[in-house]
């Protein structure tokens, strides 16, 4: 089944709304936002990161307009050298590749061993934007939803302050 499809067909189960845009091929959130200027939604940055020996996964979920400081997130992880995971890493734990990275690739996790953390100041936000697990798509759903979806698929999440 086609990633978008697989996402498509989870929050309909859910009877989440959701709000999609098409668009050219994208590897950046600055290049998304040309395509969904206008749009209400936080403008979303998924981060895929992993530690040095690459045994544990974290997805973190932040403002696009905002930087990482991966010091304060080992930190916070209680995780020295945190680093992005790899091309190969990506694709083996949540089957996407770099530019399609979001929530919904937790669909393709299968051993639950992903670790998921959303900025604070995020969460106050009532809409977000992802890329469906297809960087030629964006999708716009609120806050809500988006922990219920997370929440639905098996996975917990944790609030912490960059």
């Amino acid at each position: 089944m086609e990633s978008y499809e697989k996402v498509k067909e989870k929050l309909e189960e859910l009877n989440i709304d959701f709000e999609i845009v098409e668009h050219p091929p994208v590897l950046t959130t600055e290049e998304a936002d040309s395509y969904i200027e206008g749009i209400d939604g936080v403008r979303t940055k998924s981060l895929f990161l992993t530690n040095k020996k690459k045994t544990v996964y974290y997805l973190l979920i932040m403002d696009g307009q905002k930087r990482l400081d991966m010091n304060k997130f080992g930190n916070i992880t209680g995780t020295n050298h945190i680093k992005f995971c790899s091309t190969n890493g990506l694709m083996d734990k949540i089957g996407l590749f770099p530019g399609a990275v979001s929530i919904f690739g937790l669909l393709n996790n299968v051993e639950k061993d992903v670790q998921v953390y959303f900025d604070k100041e995020i969460l106050l936000e009532d809409r977000m934007s992802f890329h469906p697990n297809d960087n030629t798509k964006t999708i716009f759903i609120s806050t809500d939803d988006m922990l219920k979806f997370i929440e639905s698929i098996g996975f917990k999440y944790e609030a912490i302050e960059l």
